[in-house]
């Protein structure tokens, strides 16, 4: 069975997906991408604000479909610039404290809306 996971508290889809979705105790949520859910805009800064706002986007989208950052089993990064990678990972880092997620992380030519870093991850209970 799928569910579709929708919250106010992080931004809406910029397209035609879903921000999450559950099947059978797995929980896939799409790329997030440092945009503000209250106003609708990319935040601004540099890569360290953009990828705390990742995280609250994803944390929201974890809380509303009863999961938490502890059942996330994998992530994939992809960034606009790999020579931010040492500061996004120590922002990673404060958000997975033990029991880190899978990973996989890649430069790419352009994200959405010019952000710099999109997240994607999977939960499971």
């Amino acid at each position: 069975m799928k569910k579709i996971i929708h919250t106010e508290k992080a931004p809406a889809a910029v397209g035609p997906y879903s921000q999450a979705v559950e099947a059978n105790g797995t929980l896939y949520i799409s790329g997030q991408i440092p945009i503000n859910p209250a106003t609708g805009a990319l935040v601004q800064g540099d890569i360290v604000a953009q990828t705390e706002q990742v995280f609250a986007n994803i944390k929201a989208i974890l809380a509303e479909a009863g999961y938490a950052m502890s059942d996330v089993v994998k992530t994939t990064v992809l960034m606009q610039n790999l020579a931010d990678f040492t500061a996004m990972n120590e922002v990673y880092a404060r958000h997975f404290t033990a029991q880190q997620p899978a990973r996989s992380t890649f430069q790419v030519a352009k994200l959405p809306k010019e952000a710099q870093i999109e997240i994607e991850a999977i939960a499971a209970k």
